[in-house]
């Protein structure tokens, strides 16, 4: 078994946590775990730890939380832990060339995509949104660019038609821990790959924003389909439906593109059942068979039609009443 490596971990939520994990039962040795500052959370906006940090305290490791390095004396406080290396999983602080370059192997991240495809803030959701057919966590040297380090280890999943960007995660999530281990290792050994990445190959997945959750029934089916699956767990895409004078958000939790061919106008309602209500797009049929009205929980469309059957009628316009 080749040497423990010092580490030094930065991380913040969920996803980090279990990497952290992973590093705490393995041979390495974290000496220490940097996250952000504690942060309102809650009605009471008490100040709330991250996932990363709560760990970390539950195994007796030291924390740090600079608001960020650009104080020289943080960049001291971290050369100060001698540490082989910095694993940064989804830390959410840019990290300035003097923190790069203070451990002896520098910095590595975990990004959630197949580099260099999807450098950026939400590689996840834009993969599935694209129709990507798999999906995986790259192990990377970091540098000054965005995501555009030399790879070290490459680990992939496929990507289903019923993947929601909350399951990608969840798979990442334990692709992930055992690839860093794994390239952990290899550095350790002093023999490891950096392959740089084919800029040419490359693409931009740009951060979330609420406004592109509004659905547009004038895309293809299939195109809303991967839309409504990548937007959750956020932002969930939703439709306005007029009733009278009043506007209701609707949001969509679950829908399918069936294979029937609609010579309807997008966004006409073309059959209501216990499956689902199917409305026509510019391309084939998209079935919505979760829903949540304004205040409500979201449920089942059987469980909607129940209730608001004069909202969802056969020829009607979804946006309409």
């Amino acid at each position: 078994m080749t040497k423990p490596l010092r580490i030094v971990f930065a991380g913040t939520p969920d996803f980090a946590a279990q990497h952290l994990a992973a590093l705490i039962d393995s041979h390495h040795d974290v000496v220490a775990v940097y996250c952000p500052p504690d942060k309102p959370a809650g009605r009471g906006k008490k100040l709330t730890a991250c996932a990363t940090k709560q760990l970390a305290l539950s195994h007796d490791l030291t924390v740090e939380q600079p608001a960020n390095f650009k104080a020289a004396e943080d960049v001291a406080h971290l050369a100060s832990y001698n540490a082989d290396v910095m694993v940064v999983v989804a830390y959410g602080l840019l990290l300035p060339k003097s923190v790069l370059e203070t451990p002896k192997l520098g910095c590595v991240n975990v990004h959630g995509s197949i580099l260099p495809k999807w450098r950026g803030a939400a590689p996840i959701q834009r993969s599935l949104e694209a129709g990507d057919s798999e999906t995986g966590v790259t192990i990377m040297q970091m540098d000054e660019g965005l995501d555009t380090g030399d790879m070290i280890l490459t680990a992939t999943c496929p990507i289903t038609l019923q993947d929601t960007s909350n399951d990608l995660y969840q798979k990442l999530a334990e692709l992930g821990p055992k690839a860093l281990v794994e390239a952990l290792d290899k550095m350790a050994s002093g023999d490891y790959p950096r392959i740089p990445q084919d800029n040419a190959l490359a693409n931009y997945a740009h951060k979330l924003t609420k406004e592109e959750a509004e659905l547009n029934f004038d895309q293809p089916a299939d195109v809303l389909d991967r839309k409504i699956r990548a937007l959750q767990p956020w932002p969930i895409c939703q439709f306005n439906k007029l009733v009278g004078d009043k506007a209701h958000k609707i949001r969509v939790w679950k829908a399918q593109a069936i294979a029937q061919t609609a010579t309807a106008a997008a966004g006409t309602i073309v059959s209501v059942t216990k499956a689902g209500i199917d409305v026509a797009t510019s391309e084939g049929v998209l079935r919505l068979e979760q829903l949540q009205l304004p205040g409500k929980k979201p449920l089942s469309a059987a469980d909607i039609i129940n209730g608001r059957a004069d909202w969802f009628q056969v020829g009607q316009d979804i946006t309409q009443g």
